[in-house]
């Protein structure tokens, strides 16, 4: 099964499991009539949204390449993680509101018991199937099942605040102790719907990901070979679960065409091992020039005209510069 197909498979699963959720929640409040659980439940219809479009994101960022969208449609996750992190601030807002009107107009609450046991069969559910989305996100380089991930985690914050807070009132009686704990963790969906946000908007702008920036220079740096004179102006943009990069690597000027390709055919094949195969990668060689000799330890050279002088390291910052060999590095 490939990335795409993977990926969709859970999020179909994702979007069930919330819609169970959600009925068990609903269910947990008509029994209880705790407003705390009926707040939970609304955030859950959240989840229930949330899952559907992201279904359908990764069937739309599964499909293959067109002449419409010759990099592929992944930048659709982008679109649904924007779209899922607002519903979660929304979520947030609605769970203060609610909790606020709480505390001014409290509700009698009966068979609380029952109500703990139900939710809190939904939230370790609920965690379980974050933490899975969370990591096959990560393993696929999914926004979009990443998103879905932290939601649902962000829910079990949300409900494991609630049952502590119907477990102080089953036993104190205090009842705006439920309302006092909703709206903390309201405040933890609040910033983790923004992180979401600005992680979708980021993707959207193609900013650059530093995190995988300075993972990919430190690979290069550990496995560089003595032909691979200079790497720079390296770019890596992230189209869903595809991984683009492009840079310029200088080789020694006196190889033939198929020397060069064979360089480039090493540096793919290393990027494909460290990363996966959905990476695609356009490599511009470079021959080198007089003054390269000061920074190529290629000892074994016999058309060299300048004698060695260090070997520069690449970092995220010459890596990425658009000046032909980092020479003042």
């Amino acid at each position: 099964m490939n990335t795409a197909r993977q990926n969709l498979k859970i999020q179909k699963i994702i979007a069930i499991i919330s819609i169970a959720l959600f009925l068990i929640k609903i269910t947990a409040w008509y029994i209880t009539h705790s407003v705390a659980i009926l707040t939970d439940a609304l955030e859950s219809i959240v989840n229930v949204v949330a899952g559907l479009i992201g279904v359908y994101s990764l069937y739309v960022s599964g499909k293959p390449k067109d002449l419409d969208h010759p990099y592929g449609h992944g930048k659709v996750e982008f679109i649904s993680a924007a779209i899922e992190g607002t519903l979660i601030l929304v979520a947030g807002i609605v769970i203060i509101f609610e909790a606020v009107n709480n505390l001014r107009v409290p509700h009698t609450i009966q068979k609380l018991d029952y109500g703990i046991y139900l939710v809190a069969l939904t939230a370790i559910v609920n965690y379980a199937a974050g933490s899975i989305c969370v990591r096959a996100g990560n393993k696929n380089n999914s926004l979009a099942l990443i998103a879905s991930g932290k939601h649902l985690q962000a829910d079990t914050y949300t409900t494991v605040g609630i049952i502590g807070g119907l477990i102080l009132l089953l036993f104190t009686k205090i009842t705006w102790i439920d309302s006092a704990v909703a709206i903390i963790f309201a405040l933890i969906i609040l910033i983790t719907g923004y992180k979401i946000v600005r992680s979708s908007i980021a993707g959207i702008m193609d900013e650059a990901d530093i995190s995988l920036l300075k993972k990919m220079v430190d690979t290069l740096n550990k496995n560089r070979p003595v032909n691979w004179i200079d790497l720079h102006n390296l770019r890596i943009i992230k189209y869903g679960p595809t991984l683009h990069l492009d840079c310029h690597l200088t080789v020694p000027w006196y190889f033939n065409v198929h020397e060069a390709h064979h360089e480039i055919d090493s540096l793919s094949g290393l990027v494909r091992k460290e990363y996966g195969e959905s990476v695609e990668l356009f490599v511009h060689s470079d021959g080198c020039l007089d003054f390269s000799c000061s920074i190529c330890d290629k000892m074994d050279c016999t058309v060299r005209k300048h004698p060695f002088e260090k070997k520069i390291t690449w970092t995220m910052e010459n890596i990425s510069r658009n000046n032909k060999h980092n020479l003042q590095s």
